[in-house]
């Protein structure tokens, strides 16, 4: 997630705060309270789920379905509580050098995995090396892009088990990790879940570890029925700052909102962050569960490839912004969303740090019928568009009332023949995506990794994170976004790193390689007799909180 490989970064984390949506990639790193006590006999939560798109390896998830299960599983050096404060975990020492291009870990000791292998300097240096190394194929590999020698990694006719130069272990419980360049934030990075630890079994069949994983964290596996059900038991071993409060979780997997709506109510299911778009004005009067609904940053957007043929270069731009401008975000998070979300000011969100609502640009997200044909006249005196233009997205969400009503505003507002495109489900919708194979507007939404606002503009806009090596999937490269980035990484404060990645923001709300929508409010359902149900700073239920009466 950077310029050409190099750049995360800054923003203090432990005064920052987060919340939820679609794709990070993984989900957060745990987050909650540190719960010691545990639950009553057989307290088995059940939370609805997806079925995730790529086997259970932390470094190949960049999607919820697998993310919320990897991070419930493993533990970092770093995790985050529910504030978005960041806590050492694995880690008993993390001590940069002067300029923080260098950071010396000490790991506690007598951490184990759950199969009674301890977890090593080498459990860690050796799995974000696999996970950065190009032979790999590894979905998060660019998030490992800030540490010496990822270029290296980068190269055709690699064996796959080539380490990053910038890794260097001194025994067991100490090792170094050298940056390409400074970062104060990196120890807050740490906490992602695309830096956890992978044993040694991994290395001897990563497919049959990712169908039964073999992890560090507050639960360990028990069980994978696909498209069923993924059931996690409780890890007595765990002794870090998440212990849980019941015996285990059960991710159902549902293809249907209304189904896992419908089984909350009905006692079916304990837990349900998917409402369907039906419900959306009542469930917070429906008095045969209970709900939570409060502010929270996850984001909503649509990607427009830039191969996309009228959507490269100037012609591009003039499409996107008008695209942009027909977009009715009022109308939709009042009537489609039922007040549960709000319209964007810029590609962040209003509980992060750094976050504005006066950037230059940022009317491109305000709706202007009359603009918007004006723009897409221009484009169509560079080159004609023809065809219809599509809106994709997968089924199995609740996504269909607001593809509906954004592909008739584009009619309407923009005089084009637009249509959607739903896949069947999430899976077939990532891979599609993953593939490259889908065409027009495209789905997308951000479920922040760690909270800083960097999180926001790296993982996804940045060109080392373009084809395929991280969640830039409309393959967006800017050199002069990338070097603001590398600025901010830079910073030798918050303030002023928030200075560089609002620069950043401004060209993005030029360009528009994404579609900014609205923020969503983090909200779920629950039974009457859970207890604990509360969003963490990522907009995720506190899973290993949750009891039952």
């Amino acid at each position: 997630m950077n310029i050409t490989g190099k750049h995360m970064a800054m923003a203090t984390a432990a005064a920052l705060s987060v919340a939820m949506l679609l794709s990070g990639c993984g989900s957060t790193g745990k987050a909650g309270g540190s719960g010691s006590g545990s639950g009553t006999a057989s307290t088995v939560i059940s939370v609805s789920a997806s079925e995730p798109q790529n086997p259970l390896i932390p470094g190949n998830t960049n999607e919820t379905g697998g993310g919320n299960v990897i991070d419930m599983l493993f533990s970092g050096l770093v995790g985050f509580k529910a504030d978005g404060t960041a806590v050492n975990e694995v880690a008993d020492k993390i001590t940069p050098n002067a300029d923080n291009t260098k950071f010396d870990v000490t790991l506690k000791s007598g951490w184990k995995f759950t199969d009674g292998t301890p977890v090593t300097s080498e459990s860690f240096t050796k799995a974000w090396s696999y996970t950065a190394n190009l032979k790999n194929g590894q979905l998060c590999a660019s998030y490992l892009a800030m540490i010496k020698g990822y270029d290296d990694l980068q190269k055709d006719g690699l064996k796959g088990d080539e380490q990053l130069s910038g890794l260097t272990v001194t025994d067991d419980t100490h090792f170094s990790v050298e940056l390409n360049e400074s970062s104060a934030v990196f120890p807050v990075i740490l906490g992602y879940s695309g830096y956890y630890p992978l044993p040694e079994s991994f290395y001897k069949d990563p497919k049959a570890f990712g169908e039964s994983p073999v992890s560090d964290g507050p639960y360990k596996f028990k069980s994978w029925k696909h498209n069923a059900d993924i059931v996690l038991e409780k890890n007595p071993d765990y002794n870090g700052n998440f212990k849980a409060k019941n015996d285990g979780l059960d991710f159902k997997i549902y293809t249907s909102a209304d189904s896992s709506y419908a089984d909350v109510q009905s006692g079916n299911l304990d837990v349900s962050a998917n409402i369907p778009p039906s419900a959306l004005k009542s469930f917070q009067k429906n008095t045969k569960m209970n709900n939570y609904s409060k502010a929270g940053s996850g984001t909503a957007t649509f990607t427009i490839p830039q191969s996309l043929e009228h959507f490269g270069g100037e012609e591009g731009v003039l499409r996107r912004q008008a695209i942009s401008m027909a977009i009715d975000r009022k109308q939709i998070t009042e009537k489609v969303l039922s007040g549960t979300a709000t319209p964007v000011t810029d590609f962040a969100a209003p509980t992060i740090s750094g976050h504005s609502d006066k950037l230059k640009g940022s009317e491109n997200l305000e709706y202007n019928p009359k603009k918007a044909k004006e723009l897409w006249a221009k484009a169509d005196a560079i080159s004609k568009f023809t065809g219809t233009f599509t809106l994709s997205y997968n089924a199995d969400g609740d996504a269909k009332s607001l593809y509906d009503a954004m592909a008739n505003q584009l009619k309407n507002n923009l005089g084009i023949d637009a249509a959607t495109n739903p896949v069947p489900t999430f899976q077939e919708f990532r891979d599609e995506v993953t593939k490259r194979q889908l065409k027009g507007g495209v789905k997308g939404g951000w479920q922040a990794d760690y909270p800083t606002i960097e999180n926001y503009l790296a993982p996804i806009y940045a060109t080392s994170a373009a084809d395929g090596h991280g969640a830039n999937d409309g393959d967006y490269k800017n050199p002069k976004f990338d070097a603001l980035l590398d600025e901010a990484a830079k910073a030798s404060s918050v303030d002023e790193a928030n200075k560089y990645y609002q620069q950043a923001e401004e060209i993005l709300l030029n360009d528009l390689p994404g579609i900014p929508l609205y923020n969503s409010n983090a909200y779920a359902v629950f039974g009457k007799n859970v207890k604990h149900a509360e969003p963490n700073w990522n907009g995720v239920p506190v899973f290993h909180e949750l009891t039952k009466q």
